[in-house]
């Protein structure tokens, strides 16, 4: 299926799916040096520089067509560590409204989104709220999971929710494979159940609290290094993790350490992508 990848970064979600047999046809990221990086690394590959210049028409004019719309839109509004501004027009987190547009002019058979756990928690669920309204507004179902970095092998925690949408009426993905992924997601990520799914804006996200967000974390990573599915399945596929990857903290003089730390803080870990695009893949 082709994707368009939207707040692209350098590439973490087009590098999962590409694993899981999905190709991306376009980027849009804004960064003059995330641009470098993913204009060499997938070399002919169009890149845009403003999501809110990207419409249905401007790519078909260009020749692309969209089956996957994916992107961690910005979350420096919702952290816990911004000024919890939230989602509204005029904030960078208010980019999500051009997702929510991009949809709709689309229609792709799947969205996925990737943000920080407090876009559950913010304004007691509105900002969540305000996402699930946006796309049931659409005539899309979504659902949800808590997956952090550790879940797939990684040594350190990262957690965040990744949202899948699909138009109503699809069976989407909630047969074997989205059991699958529910079990797999919540073994370290502290969110309780198979995952959570809604149909319609009327639905009462509250409980999609539970477990998720600046609690779960807190807890002790040491557990995360027994994950059955790092001894299981990934650890044969993509070997082990180093504890810490050859990147300094500080840019000591030397030419773009900074930028490439600002991108590395900012990419997805690839493996969950490439776990959702399985999991996809399984129900088609």
């Amino acid at each position: 299926m082709k994707v368009l990848d939207l707040f692209a970064g350098i590439g973490g979600f087009t590098l999962g799916l590409e694993r899981a047999g999905f190709e991306t046809v376009a980027f849009c990221e804004i960064d003059p040096y995330a641009q470098k990086v993913l204009a060499k690394n997938w070399p002919g590959i169009p890149i845009y520089d403003d999501v809110r210049t990207i419409t249905a028409e401007r790519l078909a004019s260009d020749g692309i067509g969209v089956d996957v719309i994916t992107g961690g839109f910005p979350c420096q509004d919702i952290s816990v560590a911004g000024q919890q501004a939230g989602i509204q027009d005029g904030t960078r987190s208010g980019l999500w409204s051009e997702c929510a547009r991009l949809i709709g002019e689309l229609r792709p058979r799947y969205a996925i989104f990737e943000n920080v756990t407090n876009l559950l928690n913010g304004e007691r669920g509105d900002w969540f709220k305000r996402v699930l309204g946006d796309i049931s507004a659409l005539g899309y179902d979504a659902e949800w999971h808590c997956i952090p970095a550790s879940a797939v092998g990684a040594h350190h925690r990262r957690d965040r929710v990744w949202i899948v949408a699909y138009p109503n009426g699809d069976d989407g993905w909630r047969g074997d494979s989205a059991q699958s992924l529910g079990r797999e997601s919540r073994l370290e990520s502290g969110c309780s159940g198979e995952g959570q799914s809604v149909t319609g804006a009327s639905e009462d996200v509250a409980d999609t609290e539970r477990g998720c967000g600046r609690d779960s974390e807190r807890q002790d990573a040491k557990d995360v290094r027994q994950s059955p599915i790092l001894t299981r399945r990934h650890a044969r596929r993509m070997g082990s993790w180093d504890l810490e990857p050859n990147v300094g903290r500080v840019a000591n003089g030397i030419p773009a350490r900074s930028h490439r730390l600002k991108c590395l803080g900012n990419a997805v870990v690839p493996p969950i992508p490439e776990l959702i695009g399985r999991a996809i893949n399984g129900h088609r």
